[in-house]
């Protein structure tokens, strides 16, 4: 145990929380990084993680950059995240999400949950029947409905930043670019680039989603997903697990640009300089895949969801990536290091900013 408490504290974590009930099949883990902004959220994934600790780690390196990705795109949530370990195929069962929402209520609202890689609005609905501490939902249950368009658009005005600096336009026809994972999210991307004249090329270990691609959009098939690195492309887009970007494959990649929705590309933050040092234009994760998190929490604004506004704020996700490229050439830095630096500068002038209380009679002391 003193391994998760350590890297909690190199990390700065708040909690880390093991959920279990033997009736209802559940084994989860909530993780909740930093709550300076706000409460934490970050979706519930389901995975069949191999070990514990696999999942444990899974679900700390994403309640991190769930920090880093609110605090970028300037909502004010903090970081978490939860993580189920099973197969989403197999072991879905609305004992098993309700159990879940029984421990996160809990917690008090200190951590919001929501959709996932594994998951879906209908799951979350399940667990909204236990806690009010849900973040996406159905529109009938009174969420903004499905994310995964206003990610997608938010990666696509990301990538095109991205082209522009490396290419000089952020032009999209004609150009090739491979996208690794066609789920939710990624198969909303490839219908925005084929709808821009791009030359796609598809790769994912379902073949289910690989046929659904085939059937209903102008794409080329990869049969091996693990081979879409070696592609000689304008753009890398891994929209599947993170850790993608590491030791093995980031020396195969032939692209110019990588730019995709999956979190933590980055199997280490070495990686992210290794690109750097070999002239490919990273456009960091959580700066570019936070277009879901953006249109959901229009719900919180002033009027309540405003569809319109939302998509308006969820476009905003090109300029923050420009400024980021902007960062990384001004201070010699890679765009990684330098997103992470834009979204830290945002954590801690708020943090002086709730440091200082005011008290009745007009003056300040210190204060949580």
């Amino acid at each position: 145990m003193g391994l998760w408490f350590d890297y909690m504290e190199n990390y700065n974590y708040e909690n880390l929380v093991m959920c279990q009930d033997k009736s209802a099949g559940l084994k989860a883990v909530i993780a909740i990084h930093d709550t300076t902004l706000g409460p934490a959220s970050g979706g519930c994934r389901m995975w069949p993680y191999r070990t514990e600790s696999e999942a444990i780690e899974d679900a700390l390196r994403l309640a991190r950059g769930m920090t880093y990705k609110h605090a970028a795109a300037g909502v004010n949530l903090g970081g978490g995240k939860a993580v189920i370990i099973g197969d989403p195929k197999r072991d879905k069962s609305e004992a098993l999400f309700r159990t879940l929402g029984r421990f996160i209520h809990r917690l008090g609202g200190l951590y919001l949950t929501g959709e996932d890689v594994g998951t879906t609005l209908e799951d979350m609905a399940y667990i909204r029947m236990e806690t009010p501490y849900v973040d996406t939902l159905p529109k009938s249950w009174g969420g903004a409905g499905p994310i995964a368009p206003a990610t997608a658009l938010g990666v696509l005005n990301g990538m095109q930043a991205a082209l522009k600096e490396a290419l000089g336009t952020d032009s999209l026809q004609g150009r090739k670019v491979a996208v690794q994972g066609i789920g939710a999210v990624g198969f909303e991307i490839v219908k925005l680039l084929c709808d821009r004249g791009a030359d796609v090329l598809v790769g994912d270990i379902d073949p289910e989603k690989v046929r659904l691609a085939q059937n209903h959009l102008p794409v080329r098939v990869v049969p091996d997903a693990a081979a879409m690195y070696e592609l000689d492309v304008d753009v890398f887009c891994p929209c599947a697990l993170g850790g993608i970007l590491n030791d093995a494959t980031v020396p195969k990649l032939r692209c110019k640009v990588v730019a995709g929705s999956a979190n933590n590309q980055l199997k280490e933050d070495k990686h992210g300089l290794l690109l750097h040092e070999r002239g490919i234009l990273y456009a960091p994760d959580y700066i570019i895949n936070a277009g879901g998190a953006i249109y959901d929490y229009d719900r919180s604004l002033p009027g309540g969801m405003n569809p319109d506004r939302a998509i308006e704020n969820v476009k905003r996700i090109r300029k923050t990536t420009e400024q980021i490229i902007e960062i990384a050439k001004r201070e010699s830095i890679p765009t990684y290091l330098a997103a992470d630096r834009f979204a830290e500068r945002r954590i801690a002038s708020i943090a002086k900013v709730r440091a200082l209380r005011v008290s009745r009679n007009g003056d300040s002391e210190a204060g949580p």
